[in-house]
């Protein structure tokens, strides 16, 4: 019997963020219908797009966004960053590739502390996303 899992990611990253990896989240996420093997992604770590909206159990549904949005105004100008956020069912199988998934986004989080979490759909306690330093703190799940 799976384990079953609710996959929260919301954080602001870098504009300057590499196309490469907006081009691997668009993918991640479905976004990207053109984009069938994203470069530079470890196809043992990513083997398929692992934050796609889809039949989900949990209330509200799947969602999944990428896009780049004016943070402030400053006196030097308009301040951008891209707005990530999913929401996404997981079944135990998809928790190998978590690791791969916070590789990817960390070196990139525009703020450090929170980014999102983990919870076993059963259980109240979520194991949170703590970026900081261009990488993350270790989940146990």
């Amino acid at each position: 019997m799976s384990d079953h899992y609710e996959l929260v990611f919301s954080t602001f990253l870098h504009d300057d963020t590499p196309a490469s990896v907006l081009a691997a989240l668009r993918w991640h996420m479905g976004i990207d219908d053109n984009v069938k093997n994203p470069e530079g992604l470890d196809p043992d770590d990513h083997p398929y797009p692992l934050l796609l909206p889809g039949q989900s159990r949990l209330p509200g549904g799947d969602i999944a966004s990428l896009h780049r949005s004016v943070l402030e105004f400053t006196s030097s100008g308009t301040r951008y960053e891209w707005e990530l956020f999913a929401r996404i069912y997981w079944v135990d199988d998809l928790t190998l590739h978590l690791d791969a998934l916070l590789e990817l986004i960390a070196p990139h989080v525009a703020e450090r502390g929170y980014g999102g979490y983990i919870r076993d759909v059963h259980d109240t306690e979520v194991k949170p996303f703590k970026f900081h330093d261009g990488t993350y703190d270790p989940v146990e799940i």
